[in-house]
C-alpha cells in the first residue's frame, strides 16, 4: 500500500461516502429513522446543477443554488409528505415509513431521469482549481474541492450538534422521541430541522463529487448502499463516525483492485459489511445513553 496516488484516490471516494452517511447520520440522530433516500438526493442536485450549466449555460453558482435548493426540498418534501403521514397511520411503526422511503428512492430518480434526461452528465466543477504535484503526487482541483469540503462540513456538523440548542435539541429528541413529547419538546421542528440539514449535506456531496465521474439519474442507489454501509461500520456514536465508516470503504473499493482485480472492490465491500453486520452491528463508535 506504497502507491501514494490511491491514498489520495481513497480519501477522496471515502470523503464523498462519508458526506453522504453524514447527511443518514442526522436523520437516525434527529428522528431515530433511516431515510434511504440520501443518495437520490445528492444525485438530484448534482445532475441538476450538472443540467442547468450544460443545457442552459446558466452560471456556476446559481445551477449550484438551484441543484442544493432542490435537494432541501426533496428531503423536506419526503418527511412532510411520505415519513410524518405513514408513521402516523402506522403508529409511529418504522417498517411501513422505510417502505415509503424506498419508493422515494425509485421515484426521485425516475423523475430526475425524465426531467434531466437520461444520458449521464458531466460534473460542474465549484472552484476553477487547477491539478498540481504535492510530494510527487497529482492532486485534482476536484480532490481538494472535495476532501476540504468535507472537512469544513464534519467540523462544521459537530459543533453545531454539541454548541448550539438547536443541535442538542436533535440529539436529544433522537435519544427518546417519544419522551421528548411528553416533556413538551418541539419535536415535529426538530424532525424538520434534521431532514432539511441532512439534504443540505447530501447535495454538497453530490455536487462536489460529480466532476470525478459525471452524474446520472441512477447515481442515487449506489450512492446512497454504500453510504448506508459507512454508516453502519462507523456508527453513529460521534459526528465524525461516519467519516471513519466512509474512508474505510473508500480504502477498500481503491485498494482491493489493485491488488486483487477489477471485481475484488465490490466483494472486499461485502465482506466488510457481512463481518459488521454479524460481529459489530452498532458499528466502531457507539452512541452512549445520557442520563
Amino acid at each position: 500500500m506504497s502507491n501514494a496516488q490511491l491514498w489520495v484516490a481513497a480519501v477522496e471516494i471515502g470523503s464523498f461516502f462519508a458526506l453522504i452517511a453524514l447527511a443518514m447520520y442526522l436523520v437516525v440522530i434527529g428522528t431515530d429513522f433511516f431515510n434511504f433516500a440520501m443518495g437520490p438526493y445528492a444525485m438530484a442536485a448534482a445532475i441538476a446543477t450538472s443540467w442547468l450549466v450544460v443545457e442552459h449555460g446558466t452560471t456556476v453558482w446559481i445551477a449550484v443554488a438551484a441543484g442544493v435548493a432542490l435537494a432541501v426540498v426533496l428531503s423536506l418534501a419526503t418527511e412532510l409528505l411520505v415519513v410524518r403521514p405513514v408513521q402516523h397511520r402506522s403508529g409511529r411503526g418504522e417498517l411501513p415509513a422505510l417502505v415509503a422511503v424506498t419508493a422515494v428512492l425509485f421515484a426521485v430518480q425516475q423523475l430526475a431521469g425524465t426531467v434531466f434526461g437520461r444520458t449521464p452528465l458531466p460534473g460542474v466543477s465549484v472552484f476553477d482549481i487547477g491539478p498540481f504535484e504535492l510530494f510527487g503526487v497529482t492532486v485534482s482541483g476536484t480532490t481538494v474541492t472535495l476532501v476540504v469540503g468535507a472537512v469544513i462540513v464534519f467540523v462544521a456538523t459537530a459543533w453545531w450538534l454539541r454548541a448550539s440548542s438547536t443541535g442538542r435539541l436533535l440529539r436529544a429528541v433522537g435519544d427518546n422521541p417519544e419522551a421528548a413529547r411528553i416533556l413538551g419538546l418541539p419535536v415535529a421542528r426538530i424532525r424538520v430541522v434534521a431532514f432539511v440539514v441532512a439534504g443540505l449535506i447530501a447535495a454538497v456531496a453530490g455536487i462536489l463529487f460529480a466532476p470525478k465521474s459525471g452524474v446520472q439519474f441512477t447515481s442515487g442507489l449506489s450512492w446512497t448502499l454504500t453510504a448506508f454501509l459507512a454508516l453502519v461500520i462507523g456508527g453513529t456514536g460521534r459526528a465524525w463516525a461516519p467519516l471513519v465508516g466512509g474512508l474505510l470503504l473508500g480504502f477498500a473499493q481503491v485498494f482491493a483492485p489493485y491488488y486483487f482485480g477489477a471485481s475484488a472492490a465490490q466483494t472486499a465491500i461485502l465482506v466488510i459489511a457481512l463481518v459488521f453486520f454479524a460481529f459489530r452491528p452498532e458499528g466502531l463508535i457507539t452512541r452512549k445513553v445520557r442520563v
